[in-house]
């Protein structure tokens, strides 16, 4: 279906060739369906497809009962979409996680489970796509699977690129039954996915995944009964294919700028921004962030104000992030992904940040002035990350209040904050905004955030009065509270509002609240309106589903205009002072237990299963405790104990507390917190912490993220065989629980559409 791709990059090229080199011939020939074929045809699924290839045996074989384990077992606990790596020159290569195959079976799955839910209704969604190999592909699969079922589909004029906020937000605002965005967001170039979106435009939660996982099932078994299955394709040019809705609405970008003018691009915002003398930087990873955010800056009238790094769309990402050595200086293709939060090891042990490194700033930056602001963000526009351009001298300051920086020349560096560091400052500043107005009392106030998040935002809230729900990793966690609070807010608009947070404390939003921050470390927020948001067909939201970069920009925007001669920097550590925040150092180390850019696919899933092994074998060694504390198993001395004997380095004497929750285990301290969590999408451990002492901090992520999960001989002594492989069974329908206690269940109903 697909030769081998030439490209002007050399990088690149090392990666097609690998590629090439690595799929054998049987999948470089196969021809399952062609959607260069402009005209309605019919995929046949056949028993055979659902075995393993055998050349003599079975050459039919894709292997796909393999693959749909696989993608079940991960449907259970993703955080954001089910991603893997596919083969960007193949994409029939069943033996990847994502493959066309396997976007055709959801996507029909999840087509007919919508028309068992909606018979004789008019079915409308909407489908998007970032940059990434493949996803023009994936998306006109999509659409044309979707047809063939009866189902609308919105897509943007040309099928062109959108983010995946703007996705979310029109599923949403136009009442759809809501949507598909192909993207594997900050993640490396090979690996894409689905977010699968629901009628709140909200990443499916796992009892909706598990919906359509059940349907593939079906398909299957049906499949081996009758010896094939006919799936269906439209035409490409099939009516129900819609692109002139997107086209009237110009991608819904008029109604996302309305949106903004009731939140985040108010007046005072906007005229802040105005008021801009030096220009601010945008960097555009991947490039397709371009097409809508410069739009939505020109309707606001503040576009002449922004320089754009990379403004082409670029799958490759324009090499950022990207390496011809591994971390430990082997030869190989190595991508580092295209967060440019994360940080490494040289050989020698010296840190530094691998995806900035790529980026080219020493020259790039050379002839902007001091306090140049870098807002980077992501291929699916749904991060940023915050940088600015400082005098040398400041690094003494920088160190003192935990702030990163790289060195650009022997006068400037770059200093680069964390999300956790960056959103303090958005959040405190669009406080303050509407004091200014008058309108902060109007109603109280209240923010989500992730329990890997800072614990300086914790602090900030009580000194600002604002309530904090804590939740899992992942914007569907933080998007399923906001719906929450909109069902009490709908029942008994006069009560107070409680809502438990994960770690099973009741929190109290008073009457009719607003929000004011929904965030997370990982570089994704939103902020609430003052006037709830209203879809077409009236229902309510207090803000948007989904994270999205163009908030962030506007309110740093407006922030770097009113800050004038001061650095970021500095209004950080003021803003740690005004509230006296004594937890203002955070850390975040992310253990990967394989390469994935490894372009051999049997290699790659021998790595990463052996890479599951160990970082689930180090999951369990702490929420087996934690679970096991939970159920009066053991006591809190007890894992001091444990703790003490596994780590002779630390000191485990003033823990308070262990706990599950939703997707790790929260160890808090007097002085910090440490938080162990295993990657919902891959084989990798990440270790967070927050508190008083960056070093400390750093030293007990590293320890405990990196630990084996060896169990000792007291840890067995509190902890049975049988507790310990119940463990995940019992987290899991905890994890429910606290989903499903005043979960929003509204039945959604399909309105009229008037376009």
């Amino acid at each position: 279906m697909t030769g081998l791709r030439k490209s002007n990059n050399a990088l690149e090229n090392e990666l097609f060739e690998s590629v090439y080199a690595k799929t054998p011939d049987y999948i470089k020939n196969l021809d399952l369906m062609n959607f260069d074929n402009k005209n309605e045809f019919t995929f046949k699924l056949k028993k055979e497809h659902l075995s393993p290839y055998d050349s003599v045996k079975n050459p039919e074989g894709l292997n796909l009962k393999e693959w749909f384990a696989n993608y079940a077992k991960e449907a259970k606990v993703s955080t954001a979409g089910i991603r893997g790596p596919q083969n960007v020159l193949y994409p029939q290569d069943t033996r990847f996680p994502i493959n066309l195959v396997g976007i055709v079976l959801a996507t029909l799955a999840k087509a007919l489970v919508a028309k068992e839910k909606y018979p004789d209704k008019e079915i409308l969604k909407i489908a998007g796509r970032e940059v990434r190999y493949n996803s023009d592909l994936y998306l006109e699969a999509i659409a044309r699977i979707q047809a063939a079922q009866g189902i609308k589909t919105l897509l943007p004029e040309g099928r062109k690129t959108i983010p995946i906020w703007l996705a979310s937000f029109l599923a949403f605002k136009l009442d759809l039954l809501g949507g598909e965005y192909i993207t594997s967001s900050h993640g490396i170039s090979v690996k894409n996915a689905t977010k699968d979106l629901n009628s709140q435009g909200s990443q499916y939660l796992p009892e909706e995944s598990l919906e359509f996982v059940d349907k593939i099932q079906e398909i299957f078994d049906e499949t081996e009964k009758n010896g094939s299955y006919e799936i269906k394709i439209a035409a490409s040019d099939n009516p129900l294919i819609d692109e002139e809705i997107m086209k009237k609405l110009e991608d819904g970008t008029n109604l996302y700028v309305e949106y903004l003018k009731s939140g985040v691009a108010q007046k005072d915002n906007l005229n802040l921004i105005k008021e801009l003398d030096e220009k601010i930087i945008i960097e555009n990873v991947g490039g397709s962030a371009y097409r809508t955010l410069s739009r939505v800056l020109e309707k606001l009238d503040i576009s002449d104000k922004y320089v754009w790094f990379n403004t082409e769309e670029d799958p490759f990402f324009h090499s950022i992030g990207k390496y011809d050595h591994t971390p430990k200086g082997e030869k190989a293709f190595y991508d580092y992904s295209v967060d440019a939060t994360v940080i490494s090891k040289r050989p020698n042990g010296e840190k530094f940040f691998p995806v900035i490194e790529t980026m080219d700033y020493k020259e790039k930056l050379k002839d902007f002035p001091y306090l140049t602001p870098v807002l980077i963000t992501d291929p699916d526009h749904d991060r940023l990350t915050i940088a600015q351009k400082e005098s040398i001298l400041r690094i003494p300051k920088l160190e003192e209040a935990g702030i990163d920086y790289i060195k650009l020349d022997e006068r400037s560096i770059l200093t680069v904050f964390t999300a956790n560091q960056a959103f303090l400052m958005l959040m405190d500043f669009q406080a303050k905004q509407l004091k200014a107005q008058g309108l902060w009392n109007n109603h109280p106030r209240f923010m989500i955030k992730t329990t890997a998040s800072a614990l300086s935002w914790d602090e900030w809230a009580k000194h600002n009065d604002v309530k904090v729900v804590n939740v899992p990793v992942g914007f569907k966690e933080i998007a399923n509270i906001m719906k929450k609070v909109e069902l009490k807010l709908k029942t008994n608009p006069q009560k107070k509002i409680i809502i438990d947070d994960v770690f099973a404390n009741p929190i109290n939003l008073g009457v009719n609240p607003r929000l004011i921050f929904g965030g997370e470390e990982s570089g994704g927020m939103i902020m609430g309106c003052e006037e709830l948001i209203k879809s077409k067909a009236g229902r309510f939201a207090v803000a948007m589903r989904e994270k999205s970069a163009t908030e962030a920009i506007i309110v740093a925007s407006a922030l770097i205009s009113k800050l004038k001669d001061i650095s970021l920097s500095r209004y950080l550590v003021q803003i740690f002072d005004e509230c006296n925040i004594k937890g203002r150092f955070d850390t975040r180390i992310d253990i990967a237990y394989y390469n994935e850019s490894e372009p051999d696919i049997e290699k790659l899933k021998a790595a990463k299963t052996e890479g599951e092994k160990k970082r689930t074998e180090n999951d369990l060694f702490y929420l087996s405790m934690a679970i096991a504390v939970k159920e009066g198993k053991m006591t809190l001395d007890d894992v001091k104990e444990v703790l003490n004997d596994s780590f002779k380095s630390l000191s485990f004497d003033n823990l308070l507390s262990i706990k599950f929750v939703g997707d790790g285990t929260y160890l808090e301290f007097s002085d910090k917190y440490i938080e162990i969590r295993p990657s919902g999408t891959d084989a990798k451990t990440k270790a967070y912490g927050g508190g008083l002492d960056k070093q400390v901090l750093e030293l007990y992520a590293a320890n405990l993220g990196n630990y084996s999960g060896y169990r000792t001989e007291l840890h067995k002594k509190f902890i049975d065989d049988e507790f310990y492989s119940s463990t995940k069974d019992k987290a899991m329908k905890y994890y429910l629980d606290f989903v499903d206690k005043d979960a929003n269940n509204e039945k959604f109903e399909i309105p009229e559409y008037k376009f």
